[in-house]
């Protein structure tokens, strides 16, 4: 057989030196919260189109910085970047990078929210003798700021991105002036850096996306009405060829077929709970359900193109097995991918990036005894190396063994919970967190969880329960939450804790909830809509008020009709609001309250945790509340989300101690 070697002896040469050090801290010893809080010591990597060059964002003697090393893995150029908030990079062919970063800024009047978290895509060349640039810097009749990435694509000799753009209107004191919120269409010359309007932005009232083929083309548009939820698709010559009305706006573009001829999307009626998958010809015909019975986790695209060239199925698994889910339509392609995983059994491996023709990989792994590793593959010479650690401080031994534990709702729903236990302890009446993940539509899976795994080193059992409402369990399991916040979602979230309470493993007695964001309105409403099962709660930017949520929400989204309609379906009833926002219940508070919250949160505003501070103020309970300066929604700087991490151990230590 054609098996790759993992060569766990000997990472490439320059960045086993740099970011591949050996653990500092002793196996006996758990290691240091910043150890866990902290930024990764490799937050991202990217492979270049020919697989010469190789792009590390990485920390390093306590510098951010990107490195770019070439097929010797000499550094060949580096960029500080200090405080950014990094929202990820790719090459662009083998010239440069294009790395994208966000900022918090303040709305000036006549703006429907007080902050926006806006985008910039930053160009890095690979040619230590050009200068970095900034995608629409420089240009007076344009925002600075990109509003969707819609590809990159060959052109000529070099390559053109496709970006979204606010474009100004001419102002005859000013210059130029704001005119209105809604993208145009811009290619972006990464040789020359010219710039080009290739389509328009839509009406007022109509959102628009757009798909750009493998030429540079607009090979089509989606509009719908903020108002009716009335859509259409046209292709590239403005004929339409699919439309309909959804009310609730549960329709989209997914992206181009493997064939390049025709467009998968998305849609829900409202009869349906069901979404459905659809191709149809971009020269119009009848549309085709398109994997409608298989659960898709991840999408693969051919970034020269945008065409779809494979998925992930958890389905299409017989042993568990993450190269067994993989499929690409190319059989070449198909048998490198699976071959690349395969080289990884027990690692949860994941496809980060690649060649083309899928000859060099980048892999990353974690999970058990791994807290996260890098790895280049190359498959001509059949090996792998590992050439990165996330979190370079843990040590294999001091990851927390995780596993997955299924039980019973009270209603009889079937669910699952992710359990870390504490390292070299016995699993048996142990304190434990209850952490129930954001979303609330997102899921929690078996890998390495920093906040998770920072609890387990100081001794706790931690329960991740998948309630319902979750994804990754099919769309029935996902809408089975509509209308459940703080009802059997919650429920959920404690039935797990009692399953596990009843294999003998955590002792019920002694058990916090800690959460963020959906997660922070669970832990509020343990203590508050429910009673008598924690010791203390933390919400960090937790939902506190379900009305007040809405009314933000409703402001900032331009008071848009398809929200409106499709939040309040989530929600349920209004008028039965209040009897789910713990706000509302915070006389009833039976334990110690934690807030925290970040100044610049974008997502759920600070007044959620200030007005809940001021209802248990009022009430007599004991809280405390910490405001993050500078900090978003996803505790993006470092010493913020170690600020977060250190507050919350030292008053789950005080309330509920491990020992």
């Amino acid at each position: 057989m054609n098996r790759i070697i993992v060569r766990l002896a000997r990472p490439i040469a320059v960045l086993a030196l740099a970011i591949f050090a050996a653990p500092s801290a002793q196996a006996q010893d758990a290691p240091p919260l910043e150890a866990y809080g902290d930024l990764p010591g490799i937050e991202d990597m990217a492979i270049s189109r020919s697989g010469d060059y190789l792009a590390v964002f990485t920390t390093l003697r306590g510098n951010r910085q990107v490195l770019v090393l070439d097929s010797e893995q000499k550094i060949v150029r580096s960029f500080a970047v200090g405080e950014m908030k990094f929202r990820g990079f790719s090459f662009i062919g083998d010239q440069a990078l294009l790395l994208n970063r966000s900022e918090t800024v303040e709305a000036g009047l006549g703006f429907t929210a007080d902050r926006y978290e806006l985008t910039q895509a930053l160009v890095l060349p690979v040619d230590p003798s050009t200068e970095p640039g900034l995608v629409f810097g420089g240009r007076p009749n344009l925002m600075n700021s990109v509003f969707g990435n819609y590809g990159i694509r060959p052109h000529g000799e070099g390559y053109r991105g496709y970006f979204g753009a606010i474009q100004y209107k001419r102002d005859g004191r000013m210059g130029w002036a704001f005119d209105h919120g809604r993208p145009f269409l811009y290619a972006h010359d990464f040789t020359t850096g010219e710039q080009d309007r290739i389509a328009y932005a839509p009406p007022e009232g109509v959102r628009r996306d757009w798909l750009v083929d493998g030429e540079g083309n607009v090979a089509a548009t989606f509009d719908i009405s903020d108002s009716s939820g009335s859509w259409e698709i046209r292709n590239g010559s403005n004929e339409t060829i699919a439309g309909g009305n959804e009310r609730e706006g549960d329709v989209g573009l997914v992206g181009l077929g493997p064939d390049g001829a025709s467009v998968i999307y998305f849609e829900q009626s409202p009869d349906d709970e069901k979404t459905h998958w659809y191709s149809i010809p971009l020269e119009g015909g009848e549309a085709q359900p398109y994997l409608d019975d298989l659960p898709v986790d991840r999408l693969y695209w051919d970034r020269d193109t945008g065409q779809l060239t494979g998925y992930y199925s958890p389905d299409e698994t017989d042993d568990g097995s993450a190269a067994k889910g993989l499929v690409m339509f190319d059989p070449a392609l198909q048998r490198r991918a699976r071959m690349v995983l395969a080289a990884f059994p027990d690692g949860n491996p994941r496809l980060m990036d690649w060649t083309p023709d899928f000859s060099v990989v980048l892999v990353h792994t974690q999970g058990d005894g791994d807290s996260g590793t890098w790895y280049w593959v190359d498959l001509a010479a059949r090996r792998a190396d590992p050439i990165g650690a996330d979190r370079p401080m843990i040590a294999p031994e001091q990851v927390g063994p995780i596993s997955t534990m299924t039980y019973t709702a009270q209603d009889g729903l079937e669910m699952d919970a992710i359990v870390t236990l504490p390292p070299g302890r016995e699993a048996e009446n142990l304190p434990v967190i209850v952490l129930p993940h954001g979303g609330p539509h997102a899921h929690d899976e078996e890998g390495f969880d920093w906040w998770a795994q920072a609890f387990a080193s100081r001794g706790y059992a931690v329960i991740q329960p998948n309630f319902r409402g979750s994804t990754g369990q099919g769309q029935d399991f996902e809408r089975a939450g509509y209308g459940q916040w703080g009802r059997k979602m919650q429920t959920d979230i404690s039935d797990a804790l009692a399953a596990l309470a009843e294999q003998g493993v955590v002792d019920p007695a002694r058990a916090c909830i800690v959460g963020a964001s959906y997660g922070g309105y669970a832990a509020l409403a343990g203590v508050t809509l429910q009673q008598g099962l924690y010791r203390c709660a933390v919400s960090v930017a937790g939902i506190g008020d379900i009305g007040l949520m809405y009314r933000t929400e409703n402001r900032e989204s331009g008071r848009n009709r398809l929200f409106r309609r499709s939040l309040r379906e989530e929600l349920g009833d209004s008028k039965e609001w209040d009897a789910i926002s713990p706000r509302k219940f915070a006389a009833q508070a039976d334990a110690p309250i934690l807030l925290i919250h970040g100044r610049d949160d974008t997502v759920v505003d600070f007044d959620q945790s200030a007005k809940m501070a001021d209802a248990l103020k009022d009430e007599g309970k004991p809280y405390k509340l910490v405001e993050l300066e500078g900090e978003d929604h996803w505790l993006s700087l470092a010493v913020t989300r170690q600020q977060m991490l250190s507050e919350t151990m030292a008053f789950v230590q005080e309330y509920n101690p491990a020992d």
